[in-house]
């Protein structure tokens, strides 16, 4: 399980497994600048990404969306000047599901 990166997301559906407290441990740990949150009552996984300017930002925001689309998971994303915050969860089940772990990994390997 260590290369989530090499894994695909799967159709989540409301009742599906929310992560376990050891499968999160694993997991954050393959993916060590992901912070859990807690927001809304439910926990979440969010990383702030630092660029020179807006367009680096913007377009680091776009690339995350391309990923996102194509794997049919998609993020709360907050994009500055100079910043962008990635909040990764799933909505269905009201918490952290494999595959919020599999996108942060991959929003890693972003250039």
């Amino acid at each position: 399980m260590s290369n989530l990166t090499e894994q695909k997301c799967e159709a989540c559906r409301v009742g599906a497994p929310i992560a376990t407290a050891e499968e999160k441990e694993t997991y954050l740990s393959i993916i060590p600048k992901w912070m859990l949150i807690t927001e809304d009552g439910m926990e979440k996984l969010q990383r702030d990404f630092s660029f020179k300017n807006f367009k680096e930002a913007l377009d680091f925001t776009n690339k995350i969306g391309m990923i996102a689309e194509d794997e049919g998971h998609h993020p709360d994303i907050t994009t500055r000047y100079g910043s962008v915050s990635v909040v990764w969860y799933t909505h269905k089940i009201n918490g952290l599901h494999l595959n919020d772990f599999i996108m942060a990994a991959k929003t890693d390997q972003i250039p």
